[in-house]
């Protein structure tokens, strides 16, 4: 009981005490405010949606393929590929053009209408858009010698139909 008098007479001699305390008490309110501001409150947010799912399965893919290819070269031992991603898939959909004209006062007015052909409750997707590739990283033993670091180069830029700048090779 002592020791809490102690520390109670000791935070009183303090001065100014009561603007610490009140700046200190801020700060945790701004921490708690902030920290519920970021809770999405939609349940929908925090459910990844399928065309997500497949460009995480269409760049484990490609990781795993690649670092397969890479493998084979000679001089390259164990390889380790990560792959980042621009955008995910997009998809161009079947579109019922509808377009009327009118004539007002001498003036003629077009007016056109794009709705979405479904089919079955679903889009009818005319064609579908790959993942545009943003950066690929390889780590690579072996890579520490030139040609063979530019022999995964060259793979890499051929396999992914990127620009070798968009591309770092470790090892």
């Amino acid at each position: 009981m002592n020791k809490v008098k102690e520390w109670f007479n000791k935070i009183k001699t303090i001065k100014h005490i009561h603007i610490y305390l009140a700046v200190f008490v801020g700060i945790v309110l701004c921490v708690a405010y902030f920290s519920f501001l970021n809770k999405p409150t939609d349940k929908k947010e925090d459910v990844s949606t399928s065309a997500d799912n497949t460009a995480v399965e269409y760049v484990k893919n490609l990781e795993n393929k690649l670092s397969n290819v890479l493998s084979k070269i000679s001089g390259v031992g164990q390889t380790s590929v990560l792959i980042t991603l621009e955008s995910g898939f997009s998809y161009e959909y079947a579109k019922d053009i509808e377009t009327r004209t009118s004539s007002s006062g001498g003036n003629d007015i077009v007016i056109s209408t794009e709705k979405v052909i479904l089919d079955n409750g679903e889009p009818v997707v005319v064609k579908e858009y790959y993942p545009t590739i943003k950066g690929v990283v390889i780590v690579a033993k072996g890579a520490e010698n030139f040609s063979v670091k530019m022999n995964i180069l060259t793979a890499a830029t051929t396999v992914l139909e990127i620009d070798s700048s968009n591309i770092t090779i470790l090892c």
